[in-house]
């Protein structure tokens, strides 16, 4: 099948493409974030300490909370996933009408819980209603509607602040609210679609605890030059005297150019193998940060868009990794995999700024080509096609010989989706 075909058929896929525009509107709440903080400021008489700690709250909710939800969805099933949507949206819409600070951080808090709650569980149904030779592309689309949602949402977010004011967060209930409901009616549909798949958990094997850890590495490793050079962009340029629309414009280019990347590198995982794409695209983004960093201006989007689509593009190819070697537990897979993504982002930026502090913003910035460089040593020690499909068996109950397993694994099934009791 070509890759245009292939990929014509993802979109044809209703229910996954359903669950990618939650994602889209959940991600979108997130990248709204930071355009909301000048207003809140001046709402509530804040410092930028105090707006920190608002993000604070809705990251750390978010990002902390996805193991446990991934537990919750692997014992209860993923059917109420909508409603983990709109809760977000309407946690989120009460934001702009909170009457105190100490409201407010309570307000960002529940609604992270939303965020980290939908994650894992519109993931682990990602993996399951892909097509077995569509699994890597699938996901990636998914991955990429969370990323241009995230992309837009400083620009809609800052259309709606304009017209409305600070109370305009009320207008954000509609896309959340719409497709949660959505939602809710598309999931009591798919327990009869046929990609699913049940299987015994009793004489299951053990989940491979070392090869899972490599991937729950790369991951947070990856996502460190990623979220470096997205946090000290603004800063660097405003230093250099370029204006707000340079910066900004840059920083946009680089979060599409992540999306890209996934869908691009989904279809190539599927014809050549996940453990052979991260490795290039690890090792090629070693000379793009470095251009990025040496080179600022105007070539800056060149190398950028490079790092955006190279660095970013192996998360969705490492979280349907984790989930098939975690065949069964999915859930949990999804959480530990995005949650331990979005904390080492969130370790990372205080400590650049430490060395940004003692030297300069470049010279904290070349210290991400350390990290990559460890990232692509640690990637060295991935699992092959081959002994993912070997896990699977084993998990299975099946014996883990390549030819059987090629007649009877489903790469796209991540694990079978528990009934909701």
């Amino acid at each position: 099948m070509s890759a245009a075909r292939s990929f014509r058929s993802v979109l044809a896929n209703r229910p996954l493409v359903t669950m990618a525009s939650g994602h889209f509107a959940v991600d979108m709440y997130s990248g709204t974030f930071p355009v909301m903080y000048p207003a809140l400021r001046s709402a509530y008489g804040l410092s930028l300490a105090d707006v920190g700690l608002v993000a604070l709250a809705y990251t750390a909710a978010s990002s902390l909370s996805q193991p446990i939800f991934g537990m919750i969805a692997d014992r209860y099933g993923t059917r109420w996933i909508g409603f983990t949507q709109i809760w977000c949206a309407m946690l989120f819409a009460t934001i702009g009408f909170a009457p105190s600070y100490a409201i407010l951080l309570v307000l960002a808090f529940l609604a992270g819980l939303g965020s980290g709650a939908f994650h894992p569980m519109g993931a682990m149904e990602a993996s399951v209603l892909a097509a077995p030779e569509q699994a890597n592309t699938s996901m990636s689309m998914y991955v990429s509607a969370g990323t241009i949602g995230f992309a837009l949402g400083p620009i809609i977010g800052a259309t709606i602040l304009w017209a409305f004011g600070l109370h305009g967060t009320l207008v954000m209930l509609a896309p959340g609210l719409l497709i949660g409901t959505y939602l809710l009616r598309v999931m009591r549909r798919l327990p009869d679609a046929p990609v699913r798949r049940r299987t015994s958990r009793q004489g299951r094997a053990a989940i491979p605890i070392a090869l899972v850890a490599i991937v729950v590495a790369v991951m947070m490793l990856r996502q460190v030059p990623v979220v470096g050079v997205e946090s000290f962009l603004p800063t660097w340029y405003a230093e250099l005297g370029y204006s707000s629309a340079f910066y900004s414009t840059l920083a946009t280019v680089m979060i599409l150019s992540s999306a890209v990347g996934a869908l691009g590198v989904g279809q190539f995982a599927d014809r050549y193998g996940r453990r052979t794409v991260i490795l290039v695209t690890m090792t090629l983004t070693i000379p793009a940060v470095w251009a990025f960093i040496t080179f600022p201006g105007p070539w800056a989007f060149l190398f950028g868009a490079m790092i955006g689509f190279l660095a970013s593009s192996s998360g969705p190819l490492l979280l349907l990794m984790a989930q098939q070697l975690m065949k069964g537990s999915a859930g949990m897979a999804s959480g530990l995999i995005l949650g331990f993504g979005f904390i080492s982002g969130g370790i990372a930026v205080p400590i650049l700024g430490a060395a940004a502090d003692a030297s300069s913003i470049p010279a904290a910035l070349y210290g991400l080509l350390g990290v990559v460089a460890l990232s692509l040593a640690v990637a060295w020690f991935l699992p092959t096609e081959l002994q993912v499909r070997a896990v699977m068996d084993r998990r299975d109950g099946m014996p883990a010989i390549p030819e059987l397993a090629a007649e009877t694994v489903v790469p796209g099934v991540a694990g079978e989706r528990p009934r909701a009791s």
